[in-house]
């Protein structure tokens, strides 16, 4: 009776890869500890430091050793119901957030709470399937356009669900979206609702990157103002709080998603049992916010949209098709139009040109096929991280809030704009 599960599950995890983003970070610094200069542009990991009265925080609550609810410590819960009811302008009861040692720990959970097959919009995060494969979850990856600037449309999404109306779905919608820093427009995301309110289809929507939206004036909006019963939104402090290693993610269910809540809790106490006590304290800080916070926030937006449209305009001179971005910090260059050139330096695929460029330039970045993408389509992710943001933001705030002009980024940005460069310069065969 033991034999078949472990049978299955072998089966399950068999030839599973190291997560890609993991596995560009590993070699680029297997590469620099060799003596190579390397541009890390693979890791999506924040340039910012944590925000000073976060740390401090984290510093007066260092001795909390106690095992917490499972659920999240209640202060937390309630900052972060707090952070969504002012921030995103939903209604979110701190009985319903549920906080786990990141956000990607509680996506794998939701998964195997769920019992449905996971939609996913192609390109898409690293993770998503990997994680459905493991537990074994059924998979379909909604292909996108580059001519629709990657998003999904709900024309694809009602075509799928009427395919087979009553069945289990759980579609993952990632905006400002992680490999392309793209999003949605209110009125994509109303008409998206209404495809999944149809179908009765539950939504995670993954807006880990919402405060970091480029347009200060439009502001990030949250598909769960127009689909309130079936949205989850997941959230933590890794991108906008610069606090990936802290391990922070927190789910917010609506009411009627309830019992899966429930669901996720409990398995969560057979798995981590609790997120760190001090994490969690400290992270009531940063979901209360402040003025520091927001000015901190601000000035980060700001560096990161002017580099990320510096780099853009670059890739685009060397003859890539690409978007702006309009959130997070990432590129989703398409080199397609460069193909036939690439071809004859025998490059067929997105793997090929990311390891040839990683071994004559030092530029480390990731192809498209780690998002869902055909590897002959010539795509690539690029995070624009590799700089000191400490830095950078206390130049900007000395400066007085001067333009981030393209002076300010090689001051400050000087691997990312020298990497972009190289890149350039390599694609164009020089």
């Amino acid at each position: 009776m033991t034999e078949g599960p472990a049978v299955n599950l072998n089966i399950r995890v068999r030839g599973l890869r190291q997560s890609a983003t993991i596995a560009i970070n590993d070699r680029s610094n297997a590469l620099i500890a060799a003596g190579r200069s390397v541009y890390k542009l693979g890791l999506g990991q924040s340039p910012f430091p944590v925000p000073r009265e976060v740390v401090d925080a984290l510093r007066d609550n260092a001795e909390r050793k106690d095992y917490l609810p499972v659920a999240g410590l209640p202060e937390l819960r309630a900052a972060v119901a707090d952070f969504h009811r002012r921030v995103d302008h939903v209604d979110v009861a701190a009985e319903n957030v549920l906080v786990g040692p990141g956000s990607k720990e509680l996506m794998f959970l939701l998964q195997l709470a769920y019992y449905g097959d996971l939609l996913v919009p192609a390109p898409c995060w690293v993770s998503y399937a990997p994680q459905a494969r493991i537990i074994g979850r059924p998979v379909t990856f909604i292909p996108t356009r580059y001519e629709e600037r990657w998003r999904l449309k709900p024309e694809r999404l009602e075509e799928i669900c009427a395919d087979d109306p009553g069945r289990p779905r759980l579609l993952i919608l990632n905006y400002p979206g992680n490999p392309d820093g793209s999003t949605y427009s209110a009125t994509e995301l109303q008409q998206l609702a209404e495809v999944a309110k149809r179908y009765k289809v539950v939504l995670l929507s993954d807006e880990i990157y919402g405060p970091l939206y480029h347009d200060e004036d439009e502001g990030h909006v949250s598909i769960a103002k127009y689909y309130p019963t079936g949205t989850i939104i997941s959230s933590g402090l890794s991108k906008w709080c610069g606090a990936g290693g802290w391990r922070l993610g927190t789910f917010a269910f609506p009411p009627a998603l309830r019992w899966l809540f429930k669901a996720m809790a409990s398995a969560a106490s057979e798995t981590f049992t609790s997120t760190s006590a001090p994490i969690q304290c400290a992270a009531v800080t940063a979901f209360a916010g402040s003025d520091a916070i927001d000015a901190y926030l601000a000035r980060s937006r700001r560096i990161l949209a002017a580099l990320g449209q510096w780099c853009c305009n670059a890739l685009r001179r060397a003859g890539a098709r690409i978007w702006e971005p309009r959130g997070a910090f990432y590129l989703l260059p398409d080199f397609s139009p460069m193909r036939e050139h690439l071809e004859a330096r025998d490059i067929r695929d997105d793997r090929e040109l990311c390891r040839r460029a990683l071994e004559e330039t030092g530029v480390a970045f990731l192809p498209g096929a780690d998002f869902g993408m055909w590897p002959q389509q010539l795509t690539a992710r690029l995070a624009y991280v590799d700089f000191d943001g400490a830095a950078a933001l206390d130049a900007l705030e000395a400066g007085g809030d001067a333009p981030v002009d393209e002076e300010f980024l090689r001051a400050y940005c000087p691997k990312v704009i020298d990497g972009i460069e190289a890149l350039c310069s390599w694609l164009k065969g020089k």
